[in-house]
Formats: structure tokens, sequence, C-alpha cells
């Protein structure tokens, strides 16, 4: 259950926001972070839209005048963002409008592990991604590639 988050998320924001300075690293790992919900026992703070603002809020308070840290870290809300959308929090009111609708935490599992059926196909459907964004992005070149791996930048096509 990590391609399709990792791949949709990264095309998701290329395609977006068609900027080269995003460091999509960051991204990636936005996008992976709520997963940790799992080992506590159901989602949290990060499957609800208030912890992805929270969190975007911080870095841009944290940041202010340090433009290109910002412009690196924008990318773990961004990541964050996308994986409400791709794991389908929205779907369940108590846990993506989290604490409006009431303090505690919702019950069950993360949305991830609660669909673990349609999971595995996404997963299979994020491979396909992959396997076509790796094309897109060019990322067979090994120039593109080790670009990619030391400053998180992918060359978008026109």
């Amino acid at each position: 259950m990590f391609i399709w988050f990792i791949a949709t998320s990264v095309v998701l924001v290329a395609v977006v926001f068609r900027s080269p300075a995003i460091d999509y690293r960051t991204v990636i790992a936005g996008a992976l972070l709520p997963a940790i919900e799992g080992v506590l026992g159901g989602p949290r703070l990060l499957h609800s839209v208030v912890g992805a603002v929270a969190i975007m809020a911080v870095v841009m308070l944290a940041t202010r005048s340090h433009r290109l840290v910002r412009r690196r870290l924008l990318g773990v809300p961004i990541g964050l963002m996308c994986h409400l959308i791709l794991d389908g929090s929205f779907t369940r009111t108590n846990v993506f409008w989290w604490p409006l609708p009431g303090a505690g935490f919702a019950a069950g599992q993360i949305p991830e592990f609660s669909h673990l059926g349609v999971s595995l196909i996404l997963e299979l459907v994020g491979v396909g991604v992959a396997v076509w964004a790796w094309k897109l992005f060019g990322l067979d070149d090994p120039v593109k590639r080790q670009r990619f791996l030391a400053e998180g930048r992918l060359d978008l096509p026109v």
C-alpha cells in the first residue's frame, strides 16, 4: 500500500503544480506519513484535514525567512493532503473532519487497512502509474534519476 501513495502523489503534484522546484522526496514522505497511524491503532491527526492544515501552518510559520527550506518542506503537507484523497479519508466524516465532530479519535482501522481488498487493487494500479511516471519523467536516464535522488527534482514534460 505504498506504491499507490508514492507514484500517484508524485504524478498529481507534478501535473497540478507544474513546478520544477518542488522536492518530490518530501511529497513522498508526506504521502506515506499517515500510514504510521496504522501502528497507533486507528486514524488520528494525520488522517484529518485539520491535521494537514495545521502541519502546513507550522511549515509556513517556521520557515518565514527561509524560502528554500520552505519550498522543500511544503512537500510534506502537500503529500499529506494527497494521501487524504487517495485513501478515501474524506468518506469518513469523523476521521476527515476530526476534531470537529468530537474530540475523540474515530474508532476502527486507518482507511487504507479498513478496505484492504481495494487497497491491494490500488497498489497494482500504483505499479502501473509508477511505470508510466518513470517513462514520463525520463527516470531511465541515469542523470535525471540521480538528480531526483539527490535533489528531489523531476524533469516535467512540456
